[in-house]
């Protein structure tokens, strides 16, 4: 349950196993395995004791369920049953205790689910459709090998400067146009819209990998990750205001780590704040998305950042993106004046277009999902553009001979030398 997942492995198990204590149980399961093409024979009695000493000599099922109603310890019992299933079961438990922090433990001991009995035909459909999303999902090691991951991270130089919303859409925009596995992070753990923007619940994924990053595994990824669609996953959080993360920052670094090798594209939204607390997050970022605004305080601040960035993450390539850019005459600050100011130039404007990001609000899709070929697709996929050719270029870099460099100096080299007399003569 709990160490990374083998794939190779997977195809071999049965598709579906359950272990319960009574006939009622047993009969509800039996007929909703029919209609998935399960075996009704692999519903077996005996609840959760009967499956720990069958899982010890057996190999586990994909999908697991177990029934908790006569467990007296239902957590330790649990983590018996970690002991002896294999790597990648979904497991999903039943019982009669109808206690919040009991459902949270179990979900943190690593389930999927928790149902409360008595449950209806219905619940156990639901349940065994989330189950099967897992099972296809995403998996530590699977991202391909044939392609560079491609790590990023958007940070806005000010709140409201739209840092999520292009940071949402970059991430659905790897997944549907770039056709990569994709993981979208959100790091603000309180006040975080990343899942809010894609319509999706935030789960507890991040709030319990903060409280113990020792659990962070390819598994833990999997099961924390909430999908949506077949190419993106998201962790994000809404953890309560009265409730401090403290952190040194081991469980990010976890994350990222993970993620790294189960997806191929990792974006990560990354809040001001984090870069002051926690540096370590874009040491291995390939790109970062500076999202600016054209005001007095965003200059000041995308000066800043900028400086920080070429400190602290020099390997990253700076994509500077001005969001909800307005006609000149109602800009606060020239896009002549900001590019003086932060000494270069834009390299992606996107303009104010309040219809789409209230329709992209109301319907919970990213903006360049609801953008489709409209004024705003175009600095979208410029965005997209930068991101995945500043990896293939720097592994176009790293595959070519030390000859080819040399070559092009000599070539500039060469350049010079042939200017030198029209220079003189012009002297």
């Amino acid at each position: 349950m709990n160490a990374p997942f083998n794939a190779r492995g997977a195809s071999l198990r049965d598709p579906f196993t359950a272990y319960v204590c009574d006939e009622e149980t047993a009969e509800l399961l039996r007929g909703v395995a029919v209609e998935h093409g399960w075996s009704p024979e692999k519903v077996n009695k005996g609840g959760l004791g009967n499956a720990v000493q069958s899982l010890s000599v057996s190999a586990s099922p994909n999908v697991l369920f177990v029934d908790l109603s006569e467990s007296g310890d239902p957590l330790s019992d649990i983590n018996s049953l970690a002991e002896v299933c294999e790597p990648g079961t979904v497991v999903i438990a039943a019982g009669r205790v109808n206690d919040v922090r009991l459902y949270r433990d179990l979900v943190a001991s690593g389930i999927q689910d928790y149902l409360l009995k008595p449950f209806s035909a219905d619940q156990i459909r639901d349940a065994f459709a989330q189950a099967q999303m897992t099972v296809s999902g995403p998996r530590g090691g699977e991202a391909a090998a044939d392609r560079p991951h491609v790590g990023t991270a958007v940070i806005g130089v000010r709140g409201g400067v739209g840092a999520t919303t292009i940071a949402s859409s970059l991430a659905w925009l790897m997944g549907q146009k770039a056709a990569r596995s994709t993981a979208f992070l959100d790091l603000d753990v309180h006040f975080g819209t990343g899942a809010l923007s894609l319509d999706l619940e935030p789960g507890r994924g991040l709030t319990d990998a903060i409280e113990n990053p020792s659990r962070i595994d390819g598994l833990f990824i999997e099961r924390a990750m909430v999908r949506a669609n077949e190419k993106l996953s998201v962790l994000s959080a809404e953890a309560p205001i009265n409730q401090p993360m403290l952190t040194d920052g081991a469980a990010f670094f976890q994350l990222q780590e993970e993620m790294r090798n189960g997806f191929e594209a990792v974006v990560l939204d990354l809040p001001r704040p984090m870069l002051v607390q926690h540096p370590h997050l874009v040491q291995d970022t390939h790109v970062a998305v500076l999202v600016v605004e054209l005001t007095l305080a965003a200059t000041r601040d995308a000066i800043r950042i900028l400086a920080w960035l070429k400190a602290n993450a020099p390997q990253a390539r700076v994509v500077v993106v001005a969001n909800k850019v307005q006609p000149a005459s109602l800009q606060e600050v020239s896009k002549k004046d900001f590019e003086g100011s932060i000494e270069r130039k834009i390299d992606v404007e996107i303009p104010f277009d309040l219809k789409s990001a209230a329709q992209a609000a109301k319907l919970g899709q990213p903006l360049a999902q609801v953008a489709g070929s409209g004024k705003l697709a175009q600095p979208l996929m410029q965005i997209l553009d930068l991101t995945v050719s500043a990896v293939d270029t720097a592994a176009e870099t790293e595959a070519a001979p030390a000859s080819a460099s040399l070559l092009g100096k000599l070539g500039g080299f060469k350049s010079l030398l042939a200017k030198k007399p029209k220079e003189a003569k012009a002297a």
